[in-house]
C-alpha cells in the first residue's frame, strides 16, 4: 500500500485554509458531494500541486442485506478516476432496510447504523465487499464505525470480525480510533483489544476525530476538537505499526486554520509517541479467528441468500424501531433505542436544513419543532431533498403554516422543486396539476 502520509478532510468551508495549509500531503472527500464531471477548483489546484484525493463513500450500504447498487457503485468508480484516486473508502454499516427480502417499506437510515457481528452479517459482508471490489477501478478500503447500541448475541469481537473480513476478501481497512474511542465509551469495548486482534498490515489509513460526551454517551461528531483519549489510541496504534496515512476529519463547527493546523500537530506528536512507545499488553485477548474454521466458500455461497433473508429482517426490525416508533426489537437496550431514535431525527432535522436552506429562513423558530414532528410519522425512505420536499408537502396540506403570506412563499418554494426541472422550464399544465396536489387556495 502506498503512503498517504499526513491529511486532512476536505470540505466546501475550509477549502482555501486547505489549499494553504503546510504539510498536507492528501485530502478526503465525500464522494457523493463531487460531481466528477465538474470537481470543485480547490480539488483540481490541490491535485496539479501532487496532493492525492481519495473519495469517501458513506450511502453504499455495505453491510445492508442487499447487494451493492449498481448505480452507487458505478457513480463511486467515476469519483476515482476523476480524481486519479490511488483508492476509495466506505464504511461497515448498514444505512437502509425493508423492500423486497422483507416485502415491507424501504426504509433509510440518514446513518451509518452498526452490522451485527454475525456469521450472517459476515458471509453477507464478504459478498457485498467482493462485488464492490469487482465494480471498483482501484483498491477499496472499509471504515470501522462507531455505535451509540450494540447488537445481542454477537459472536465476534469488532477485531476479529475485521481480520476475517480482510483475510477473506483481501480488503483494506480505514481504522478510525476515534469510532474506536465511542465504541469504548457506548459499548464497554477495549480499544487496545481491538488494536491487538486486528490485521495490522491490511491498514490502508486511520481516521482521527473529535466529539462529546453527554450523559454518558459519546456522540461522535466531527464538531469538536480531538480528545486525549483518541490521542492516546492513535498512540498504541502507532506504536504497534507505521500507518500508510492519517488523516483529521472536521464535519461541523470548523475552526481556525491555526486550530486545525495545531491538531494536526498533536496528531503527529501521538504518532511519534507510539513509534518509541512499547506495545501494551492486552491480557485476556482473544486469538483471531482461523478462516478454515468457518464454513467453506461452497457452504457460504449456498446459504448467502438465507443469510441476506435473516440479516434483512433483523435490520429491518431494529430501523424501524429508530425511525417508524415501533416496538424495540428483542434483546436491545431500549433507553439506547430511543437516544439513537433522537440523534437520527435531530441529524434528518440539520441536514434538510443544510440541503434546504430556505425552509428554516421561511419557518424561522418554528422549523425543528414541525420537522421533528413530521419525523416522527413520516420515516425517510428516499435522499434528503425529497425529504425536504415531503415535509413541505405535508405542511401545506395541513395548512401550515398559519401566516397566509409564509404559506405562499412556502408554496412557491416546493412548486419550484417538486418536478423534474424548474418550474421555469415545465408545461403550464403541468405546474397546475402540482398545484392541485397541494390543495391551496390562490
Amino acid at each position: 500500500m502506498e503512503r498517504l502520509g499526513t491529511g486532512i478532510g476536505w470540505r466546501p468551508e475550509i477549502a482555501d485554509a486547505v489549499e494553504k495549509m503546510p504539510g498536507i500531503d492528501w485530502v478526503e472527500v465525500v464522494a457523493e458531494n463531487v460531481c466528477p464531471s465538474h470537481p470543485p477548483e480547490s480539488l483540481l489546484r490541490l491535485r496539479g500541486r501532487g496532493v492525492t484525493v481519495v473519495p469517501h463513500g458513506v450511502s453504499l450500504g455495505l453491510g445492508g442485506a442487499d447487494r451493492p447498487d449498481e448505480g452507487r457503485l458505478t457513480a463511486l468508480a467515476e469519483r476515482a478516476r476523476a480524481l486519479g484516486s490511488p483508492l476509495v473508502t466506505e464504511h461497515i454499516a448498514f444505512v437502509r432496510a425493508g423492500g423486497a427480502l422483507t416485502a415491507s417499506p424501504r426504509l433509510e437510515a440518514g446513518h451509518l447504523l452498526p452490522v451485527p457481528r454475525t456469521r450472517d452479517a459476515l458471509d453477507v459482508l464478504c459478498e457485498n465487499v467482493r462485488i464492490t471490489q469487482e465494480a471498483l477501478p482501484v483498491p477499496l478500503a472499509v471504515e470501522n464505525i462507531a455505535a451509540l447500541l450494540a447488537w445481542p448475541d454477537e459472536e465476534l469481537t469488532e477485531g476479529q470480525f475485521l481480520y476475517e473480513l480482510a483475510d477473506r476478501t483481501g480488503v483494506r481497512l480505514l481504522i478510525d480510533v476515534a469510532n474506536l474511542h465511542t465504541n469504548h465509551v457506548n459499548r464497554g469495548e477495549d480499544p487496545a483489544r481491538a488494536l491487538a486482534e486486528l490485521p495490522l498490515e491490511a491498514i490502508a489509513y486511520v481516521h482521527v476525530a473529535g466529539g462529546f460526551e453527554r450523559d454518558g454517551v459519546w456522540h461522535d461528531s466531527h464538531a469538536h476538537p480531538v480528545p486525549r483519549p483518541v490521542l492516546d489510541i492513535l498512540t498504541d496504534l502507532a506504536s504497534r505499526v507505521a500507518p500508510p496515512g492519517i488523516l483529521l476529519e472536521r464535519d461541523e463547527n470548523f475552526p481556525e486554520p491555526s486550530e486545525l493546523e495545531r491538531e494536526l500537530a498533536a496528531i503527529a506528536t501521538a504518532v511519534e509517541s507510539g513509534r518509541t512507545a512499547p506495545v501494551r499488553p492486552v491480557p485476556d485477548a482473544d486469538p483471531a479467528p482461523v478462516s478454515d474454521a468457518a464454513p467453506g466458500p461452497e457452504r457460504r455461497a449456498a446459504g448467502t441468500e438465507a443469510a441476506r433473508q435473516r440479516l434483512a429482517l433483523a435490520q429491518t426490525s431494529l430501523l424501524s424501531a429508530l425511525v417508524a416508533g415501533t416496538p424495540a426489537p428483542e434483546g436491545f437496550d431500549r433507553v439506547r433505542i430511543g437516544v439513537q431514535a433522537r440523534s437520527l431525527a435531530a441529524k434528518r432535522a440539520d441536514v434538510v436544513a443544510k440541503v434546504a436552506p430556505e425552509l428554516p429562513v421561511l419557518l424561522g423558530e418554528g422549523y425543528r419543532t414541525a420537522f421533528l414532528s413530521y419525523a416522527q410519522r413520516h420515516p425517510m425512505t428516499g435522499g434528503y431533498r425529497q425529504d425536504a420536499l415531503e415535509f413541505t408537502e405535508s405542511l401545506l396540506l395541513a395548512g401550515r403554516p398559519h401566516d397566509a403570506g409564509v404559506r405562499r412563499e412556502l408554496r412557491e418554494w416546493w412548486l419550484d422543486r417538486s418536478g423534474p426541472a424548474p418550474r421555469s422550464r415545465r408545461p403550464a399544465a403541468r405546474v397546475a396539476r402540482a398545484a392541485q396536489r397541494v390543495l391551496l387556495g390562490r
